[in-house]
């Protein structure tokens, strides 16, 4: 059995598992198990390795993220119940998922965000991001809402990487 302070590395659902669809729950109490769930999320992401995990990935449906989009991955960001409060312009970057293995793509998105969170701890406070870090926000808050990325593809590339998908599966079973 695991020391309470031990860290675990969670299983990521692979799209397109229709676990990944769920809407996430607000968080209503921040406890102990909040902070666990955060530390196990930040490992997990951490020896993926990525940028950020949202927990609907891990197959637990509350409204929290991790991010770290810092280069020498030091620099580890928590959004419990995230909410955007603005949003301006467009940005289009390349973007992967956790999820989705392997596979990247152009997303277009708000180039500037103003979003309001919690932290594990239930402080709140506001972001104002660009760049990497708001790609970030919007991807994972995407996931909170059964979203991911690849459904902002064209039907044509998404039937594509569907079918790659399977035949992985059926390759790996």
């Amino acid at each position: 059995m695991q020391a309470d302070n031990a860290m675990a590395r969670l299983p990521i659902l692979e799209y397109p598992d229709p676990r990944l669809k769920k809407v996430a729950a607000p968080v209503t109490a921040f406890t102990p198990e909040l902070r666990k769930l955060v530390r196990d999320m930040a490992e997990t992401m951490y020896a993926a390795p990525g940028v950020g995990l949202a927990a609907t990935q891990v197959d637990v449906h509350k409204r929290v993220i991790v991010i770290d989009a810092s280069e020498r991955k030091d620099d580890l960001r928590v959004f419990v119940n995230p909410e955007l409060l603005f949003a301006e312009g467009e940005a289009e970057c390349e973007e992967g998922c956790l999820s989705v293995p392997g596979y990247y793509d152009k997303v277009t998105r708000a180039a500037r965000i103003l979003v309001r969170a919690h932290d594990e701890h239930g402080v709140a406070f506001e972001v104002d991001a660009e760049g990497l870090l708001a790609v970030c926000i919007q991807h994972e808050m995407d996931h909170l809402q059964g979203k991911v990325f690849v459904e902002y593809l064209s039907p044509l590339k998404r039937a594509r990487l569907l079918a790659k998908l399977r035949k992985k599966q059926r390759l790996a079973g």
